[in-house]
């Protein structure tokens, strides 16, 4: 039997995305932020919702650009650390041993120990509530080598990225075996 429980914010698995953005003294900076996904086929766009009490959010309305890092699960660490602290009180990626990088597209840093990043501008935003969802035209991605497919697109298998298991776990989670083609396997059903 289903039960009724009350409105939350619990949609599993999300992603685990790291923003990075310049801060107005040009210092790099990145949070992280589960609430987020792509946004539009074409544009290819993402979009991130942020609490405007973070650093990341007045950066990302300051420079309008912004990059989706993504780490493997062997920055787990890391990865939670910098969703746990602000950038005004400490430099993130001097705390966590991880190398800023600028974006040749975007005014925005990229980590370069994550195996791939998105480069976004900003095309809007909008007020929702507790959080600002901004929304990113990708304009590039920059990938390491080894995480891509023949197609050279990042690879899930090779990427190994990290997911939130929402509030109702409050953990991390790796990315489970392939269970069949996109596209494909719901041929098996026969409906007229």
């Amino acid at each position: 039997m289903k039960l009724s429980l009350p409105a939350q914010t619990i949609l599993l698995p999300s992603p685990v995305l790291i923003i990075g953005t310049y801060s107005a003294d040009g210092k790099p900076n990145i949070m992280n932020a589960a609430w987020g996904g792509i946004a539009s086929s074409r544009p290819p766009q993402i979009s991130v919702s942020l609490r405007e009490a973070t650093l990341s959010y007045h950066n990302l309305k300051r420079t309008a650009a912004f990059t989706v890092n993504i780490p493997s699960e062997k920055y787990l660490k890391e990865a939670d650390f910098v969703g746990m602290v602000s950038g005004r009180e400490c430099d993130k990626f001097k705390e966590t041993h991880l190398t800023p990088e600028k974006s040749e597209r975007v005014n925005a840093p990229l980590v370069k120990e994550f195996p791939y990043a998105l480069e976004c501008q900003l095309t809007r935003q909008v007020e929702l509530g507790s959080h600002t969802m901004f929304i990113g035209e990708i304009v590039g991605i920059v990938a390491d080598g080894e995480v891509l497919n023949p197609s050279q697109l990042p690879d899930i298998e090779k990427v190994r990225p990290m997911l939130w298991g929402s509030f109702g776990s409050m953990a991390y989670y790796n990315v489970g075996s392939k269970l069949g083609n996109a596209f494909s396997v719901g041929k098996e059903l026969h409906w007229n």
